[in-house]
């Protein structure tokens, strides 16, 4: 199993962070290409300064441009947690796009085998995704790619574990309100994304990134298997790296922003 190292990338703060990341999905958006959206609270001041950094300077219309990771089941795309609602609100209206230029996986489909192969195909048709998002779980999941998930897993129906549902509550108001699954981009879907890029910060993903980056790569730490794509960019504030001590020592010094 042939690994690479990823490109890390520090930046002063959290904030800063996301404006480096904001800038290279601008860039990657300006040049037409199709993007993979992450969602979630590290992606929020991401999506401000993208919004930003494109006002007044309106996409060239064309078809699908952003294909998102993955969607609760149960949720109607009006739901205010969902992911559509979410991507709606931070990425489609405020860009002036419309509904059909994004793609997002149907967690109201009664045959959810079917909505995994239908995100599989829209993804196909649109040429592949350039530039997939990627946030990290506190326990290394990426996508709703819980550990254990296979390596080579495409996108599918998953269970959520107790511990990323729980990270969910207050954002639901209660644990009974969080649904208990998902439809998301397998890992072995993310990894055919040309190039990946993944936005880490605060102490709370510290743990997280260590095992993605210095520990084995396997199913247990999912985030590992970025380490198999040769094009991978990892953008982190100093609080995200302050489990990465051995590693820095063995590798060169990391970029900064």
């Amino acid at each position: 199993m042939r690994t690479f190292e990823p490109r890390l990338l520090l930046c002063p703060d959290a904030a800063s962070a996301a404006v480096e990341a904001a800038d290279r999905v601008a860039a990657a958006l300006r040049e037409e290409r199709v993007i993979g959206l992450a969602t979630g609270a590290t992606m929020a001041p991401l999506y401000r300064r993208l919004r930003h950094q494109l006002a007044g300077h309106p996409l060239p219309p064309r078809g699908v441009i952003g294909i998102a990771l993955d969607e609760y089941v149960g949720l109607r795309p009006e739901h205010p947690e969902s992911f559509r609602a979410y991507l709606d609100g931070a990425f489609v209206r405020p860009l002036g796009l419309t509904g059909e230029q994004i793609v997002v996986p149907d967690g109201m489909a009664g045959d959810r085998l079917a909505a995994a192969r239908r995100h599989e195909a829209a993804i196909t048709a649109a040429g592949g995704i350039e530039l997939q998002l990627l946030g990290i779980g506190a326990n290394g999941h990426i996508g709703f790619n819980e550990p254990g998930s296979p390596l080579d897993s495409c996108t599918r129906d998953v269970s959520l574990t107790a511990q990323t549902r729980a990270a969910q509550i207050a954002s639901f108001g209660s644990a009974d309100a969080v649904p208990t699954r998902a439809i998301t981009a397998g890992i072995g879907t993310i990894l055919g994304a040309r190039r990946l890029l993944m936005l880490v910060t605060g102490e709370a993903k510290a743990a997280a990134l260590s095992a993605a980056l210095a520990g084995p790569v396997n199913p247990s730490c999912p985030a590992s298997a970025l380490r198999l794509h040769p094009e991978v960019t990892v953008i982190c504030d100093p609080a995200a790296t302050s489990q990465l001590g051995t590693y820095l020592d063995r590798k060169r010094a990391p970029e900064t922003c």
